[in-house]
């Protein structure tokens, strides 16, 4: 159900958006903000800066490290089914070439993959470059220890699931995830139909890089999708759907406190831990589930309230679209802290 605003005030909103949009130099953002089960959604802008073309809800984006979430989801299902057990060395169910032989690799987990403990660093190499996939990956710290986000990690899961299964990411996620809900226009690999209302990138300057059209699906960042169909998996998220009481709550419950390897404490660490799969933020707002995407040319946000039943989603076709993440959460769920966006800049 559409959020009923008045034309006056969907009027000075939209204005609100542009406005930002330009302060930041974003050529384009598809938003859905939903409370209580009613939803506003804008989406402006263009899809390739210096053109003519409309931004609609139905361009396709890049998620980024949204796709992560996906997979999280997609692993506690099967879990849920008995198919991987999350505290079962993931080497038990199969043998990832890339780790060579590395005697710490025997204890990560699923577990430890979900809540970045993994002791993996984020990349090895370039994950769009031509020798990534068969580069040594490395141990960076002891397993479960410390903190230390990882997309290699969430690469291994997915290698681990598509060999449990004999099914690839995609065919996964169809079953467990787009198709349940109803994600018409999600996928983790390329498709011909997008090729008609796809964006472009935009580097920093606002110059649009390309169109890239993802031909294996990556756990990482690969999953293309809109931010309409990305709310419909946050909404289920949010009350764990599809899921075991005891499951859903994985989603909701601090895991480990997001303690970081390698950074000492900062203002913003008591606000910030990590369930499975998710961050969780104590908020002016209340405690929230949220994660970040960034694709370099295309940046993602989401954040939700479960207590107040409110989400926002937001997707960008620019390298300045985190920029406007505190903005969004003070303009659709009202002024205050949020954090999330503090906790990440502490680690640069």
């Amino acid at each position: 159900m559409l959020l009923w605003l008045s034309a006056f005030a969907a009027t000075a909103q939209q204005a609100e958006l542009t406005a930002l949009l330009q302060k930041e130099n974003v050529p384009g953002l598809q938003l859905v903000f939903s409370k209580k089960g009613e939803t506003v959604q804008y989406s402006l802008g263009a899809p390739e800066a210096g053109t003519t073309k409309t931004l609609t809800a139905n361009t396709i984006m890049q998620a980024a490290s949204l796709s992560k979430v996906v997979l999280a989801y997609t692993t506690l299902r099967l879990h849920d089914r008995g198919v991987i057990n999350l505290d079962k060395p993931l080497l038990g169910y199969y043998n990832y070439p890339r780790l060579g032989t590395q005697p710490r690799a025997a204890a990560i987990t699923a577990r430890m993959v979900l809540t970045h403990t993994s002791g993996l660093p984020n990349w090895a190499e370039n994950p769009l470059g031509a020798t990534w996939a068969t580069s040594h990956l490395k141990l960076k710290y002891v397993p479960d220890s410390c903190w230390n986000y990882s997309g290699e990690g969430f690469v291994w899961l997915q290698k681990t699931l598509e060999h449990v299964t004999g099914k690839s990411l995609q065919v996964l996620a169809q079953e467990e995830v787009f198709g349940p809900l109803r994600m018409k226009n999600s996928s983790f690999v390329w498709r011909e139909a997008f090729a008609r209302d796809a964006s472009f990138g935009h580097d920093a300057s606002g110059k649009p890089t390309e169109v890239r059209k993802f031909n294996a699906p990556n756990a990482g960042f690969s999953l293309l999708t809109t931010a309409s169909d990305y709310s419909r998996f946050v909404q289920a998220l949010m009350v764990g759907q599809g899921l075991k009481p005891a499951t859903a709550q994985l989603l909701a419950t601090t895991a480990n406190p997001a303690n970081r390897c390698g950074l000492g404490p900062t203002p913003t660490d008591p606000y910030i831990s990590w369930a499975h799969g998710v961050g969780l933020a104590n908020t002016s707002a209340g405690t929230a589930l949220w994660h970040w995407g960034d694709n370099g040319d295309f940046k993602a946000f989401f954040m939700t309230f479960p207590a107040q039943k409110t989400s926002l989603v937001f997707f960008t076709n620019s390298a300045n679209g985190l920029k406007l993440t505190d903005e969004l959460l003070r303009l659709f769920v009202g002024p205050g802290e949020y954090r999330a966006m503090q906790w990440l800049a502490e680690e640069k």
